[in-house]
């Protein structure tokens, strides 16, 4: 993604994180900072927690009502992810694996 990055810069990203582990995503988070403070700006569609955490970032969620902004801890992603790392085995009991 960075080489075909210029600062001052608009980039429209779909999905950007898939296929990516969690430090890559760490990474990509990172270089978008890196090219933000050279003046780019970043629309990325994404359901991964991680770049929704981008500070200042505004989040905007697309609902049968229409859009809406949003916090990141009232995102799907977020909640899901915080009950995931809390609550795996009762989660894993609901999708029904035996614990």
């Amino acid at each position: 993604m960075h080489r075909q990055l210029r600062a001052n810069g608009l980039y429209i990203f779909d999905q950007t994180e898939s296929a990516l582990s969690i430090i890559k995503q760490l990474n990509r988070l990172n270089r978008i900072r890196q090219f933000v403070d050279l003046r780019s700006e970043f629309i990325i569609a994404t359901h991964s927690p991680i770049l929704l955490v981008y500070p200042e970032a505004d989040i905007y969620q697309i609902t049968d009502n229409g859009i809406k902004l949003i916090a990141y801890q009232d995102t799907e992603q977020y909640k899901l992810m915080k009950y995931f790392m809390n609550y795996h085995e009762r989660m894993l009991s609901e999708l029904g694996f035996a614990i």
